[in-house]
């Protein structure tokens, strides 16, 4: 029997009960989502408590020290400022050569995408550039520009920059050839295929260029403080510091820190991208 047929006693029951499994799933889908990461931090913990306090002899704690000890450097008022400071300068390094490496990338890609002898050019150099031991530059960019934030963004930019190429270069050429012909038939130019067409189709390849980018970003930002501590200190210098002076606790505070840092500007940019082209398509 339809719903339409049914008693309108029955219907109503009907309804509630629909109303009563909705809730029902909905707890089901989050425990589905967030139970096996938890579950894995849980073991995670665990087993950082295991190696802390039984495997590790008492002097040799200092190796790694357990959860709690690490957590306790947040309640420390002076080490959370040194931290705090040290993240926002950071942050400024890692979103502005971020943005700089999201602006060339793309650009550079397009330039590549509209000749073949053009990407014959030029992407050789984007795969020498990825290939280049940035360990081995950064002395260099250090003799060239300094030891501050000019310095720190151009590593950062170096770090982040293959990733968006690479995605919006395979974004633009995955055009349907059916769909790039229908316009050539239509007389459009090649600046309206690009907007209307190859740009719009390589939206969910430049987002997910944008995500890895962004935690490429993060750590060139690190790796720019590391090196360079004669300028404004970040997150890399005051991880340095820590090490030198065998301050684990506040090390592993610092690490963690910069962790959750780079979390976050890649569940940011996964949201955008959802937000961007999650109507249509299927972006993860």
């Amino acid at each position: 029997m339809s719903a339409e047929n049914l008693p309108p006693g029955d219907l109503a029951t009907d309804n509630t009960s629909l109303a009563q499994t909705r809730p029902a799933r909905r707890d089901i889908a989050r425990v589905a989502i967030w139970g096996p990461p938890l579950a894995v931090l849980a073991l995670v913990i665990g087993v950082w408590y295991f190696v802390a306090l039984v495997v590790l002899e008492p002097d040799r704690r200092f190796l790694l020290p357990p959860p709690h000890i690490v957590l306790a450097v947040f309640g420390d008022e002076n080490a959370r400022v040194d931290i705090w400071v040290a993240l926002l300068n950071t942050a400024a390094v890692a979103i502005t050569g971020l943005a700089i490496a999201i602006a060339i990338g793309v650009i550079w890609a397009i330039g590549m995408s509209q000749a073949r002898w053009v990407e014959r050019s030029l992407f050789p150099y984007a795969v020498i550039l990825q290939s280049i031991p940035i360990l081995a530059v950064v002395p260099l960019i250090g003799f060239w520009f300094g030891y501050d934030f000019a310095a720190r963004t151009i590593v950062c930019v170096l770090i982040a920059l293959f990733p968006m190429v690479s995605n919006t270069l395979f974004g633009l050429q995955s055009v349907d050839r059916s769909h790039r012909d229908l316009f050539l038939l239509q007389g459009a130019s090649r600046w309206t295929i690009l907007t209307n067409l190859e740009f719009p189709t390589a939206l969910p390849a430049i987002f997910a260029g944008m995500r890895i980018s962004a935690g490429l970003s993060v750590v060139g930002a690190i790796v720019g403080d590391f090196f360079f501590q004669r300028g404004t200190p970040g997150i890399g210098s005051l991880i340095a510091k820590y090490g030198s002076r065998l301050q684990s606790p506040e090390l592993f505070a610092s690490v963690i820190v910069s962790a959750l840092f780079g979390v976050v500007i890649f569940v940011f940019f996964g949201w955008l991208g959802r937000r961007a082209v999650g109507k249509w398509y299927d972006f993860g």
